[in-house]
């Protein structure tokens, strides 16, 4: 088993470890954040029925049609502003924040203190 492997699999281990604990619900859903090498995900969830309600990534037209950010930081703090914004207007404005496993630093965290910015309450 290489370093890498080791990681993604202690992830997942974390990440199970926190959702047996959480759920979203409708008045309070999940807002999930995930990470790739270049790329920053976050959607907001209602387990209860099982569907996303909002969703936003650096993969978006609309997002990489923006200004460069100047670090992947950045970036991740205007998803979370995004997302806030967003959720905001479909009229969710607490969530469950859901880090999936990575550690709360870096851009995880810039996508909650966006998000924060931006009006959900977590």
């Amino acid at each position: 088993m290489g370093s890498l492997n080791k990681r993604k699999v202690l992830r997942l281990k974390r990440k199970k470890r926190i959702r047996k604990k959480m759920s979203g619900t409708m008045e309070r859903p999940r807002m999930s954040v995930f990470r790739s090498a270049k790329h920053i995900y976050s959607q907001i969830i209602d387990d209860a029925q099982g569907i996303t309600l909002v969703t936003a990534s650096t993969m978006e037209k609309e997002v990489r049609e923006q200004q460069k950010f100047e670090n992947k930081i950045a970036a991740a703090a205007f998803i979370g502003q995004l997302l806030a914004e967003r959720a905001v207007q479909k009229g969710i404005k607490s969530v469950v924040f859901d880090r999936n496993g990575f550690l709360y630093h870096g851009r995880v965290k810039a996508v909650s203190d966006g998000a924060r910015k931006a009006g959900l309450d977590f």
